[in-house]
């Protein structure tokens, strides 16, 4: 795992408390597109179950993440894909 993917799996388990994380760093895939730099680290999937998403929309739900990972996102993450849902949703 990797030094971002690490800081992002903590904050999300810190802020979120989730039954289920998966960080998937897909940097690799964008070499050569916006945002991307040597090293990698700048475009992450993120797939999150937690209570706290329960009866929230979808843009709440990415609000949530988003603002728990503010620092990540100003310190480089530049593309951060979300799929968030709470307990018993498919």
């Amino acid at each position: 795992m990797t030094a971002m993917a690490e800081r992002i799996t903590k904050k999300l388990e810190s802020a979120l408390s989730p039954q289920r994380l998966k960080v998937i760093d897909e940097s690799h895939q964008h070499q050569g597109h916006g945002g991307w730099r040597e090293g990698g680290e700048t475009h992450f999937r993120v797939d999150i179950v937690s209570e706290a998403f329960s009866g929230k929309s979808r843009l709440e739900r990415h609000r949530l993440v988003n603002a728990a990972l503010a620092q990540e996102l100003a310190d480089g993450v530049h593309a951060l894909a979300i799929v968030a849902r709470g307990p018993g949703e498919a």
